[in-house]
């Protein structure tokens, strides 16, 4: 079952969402983390949608001190709603705000794996108060499906993501997103606050030239591309290495 102790509302949808505190409170204020997803793969399935990032929470709550939203985006493990990549930005958005509502959290950063990471960037860039973001095995665009829009929606409705009949109402809008949420064309507003670029090598569903363009494009993002790795980064111990340090030096700059 999915960890739900902070629900999060999203235009008319409830998501599933897990904070993790420290065991102490701090007058001073504590920085924020929003954690994110990506898009379930063939051999699992909606429900499985960031199970594992309720844990990875709870280590940077209680090893860091960070304040820490694990979200599962609509449609995706017990969250309402439909998949969309518009969809997702918004929830986002909404995570966001509700990590700030929490009286000691007093700056917000965030952290995504897969399509995750790279809504991450778009989302950093449209808020200015976003202190930084870290993207693990995140796309520069989302072309390939933009390509084939019919594919990844039969997808979707495969796994579980897009479960309403009908949905999308309107097919041609929710193919528009695709096009026009690119991650790459985000990065240079997020600059020149920090970017975090963490990429396998060995990633078979995007390659890590993803990463170095989307480096390239913000022009002071910290890239780090991992020999022998693949997509699943969050299983790998040396990327979320990577991940740790880098939150623990955003906290004491």
């Amino acid at each position: 079952m999915p960890v739900d102790d902070h629900p999060v509302r999203s235009q008319e949808h409830t998501l599933v969402g897990h904070l993790a505190r420290p065991r102490a409170r701090s007058s001073a204020g504590r920085p924020g983390l929003v954690l994110l997803h990506g898009l379930p793969p063939a051999t699992a399935g909606a429900a499985d949608a960031g199970r594992d990032l309720p844990e990875l929470a709870d280590r940077i709550a209680t090893s860091l001190g960070w304040v820490v939203l694990a979200l599962r985006l609509r449609g995706a493990g017990g969250s309402e709603g439909d998949f969309s990549l518009g969809g997702w930005l918004h929830d986002i958005t909404a995570g966001l705000a509700s990590l700030r509502a929490e009286p000691d959290v007093s700056a917000t950063w965030i952290a995504g794996f897969g399509t995750g990471g790279g809504l991450a960037v778009g989302a950093g860039a449209l808020d200015r108060d976003v202190e930084g973001v870290a993207a693990l095995a995140s796309p520069a665009d989302f072309d390939d499906w933009a390509s084939h829009p019919r594919r990844l929606l039969q997808h979707s409705r495969e796994i579980g993501i897009i479960s309403t009949p009908g949905f999308p109402p309107q097919p041609e809008l929710w193919t528009r997103e695709l096009r026009d949420i690119r991650p790459v064309a985000a990065a240079p507003a997020l600059a020149p606050r920090p970017l975090l670029l963490v990429h396998g090598l060995d990633d078979e569903a995007v390659p890590h030239f993803d990463a170095r363009v989307v480096a390239d494009a913000h022009g002071s993002a910290e890239l780090r591309i991992i020999g022998g790795a693949g997509h699943q980064l969050r299983h790998d111990p040396r990327a979320i290495a990577v991940l740790l340090g880098w939150l623990d030096r955003q906290a004491h700059t």
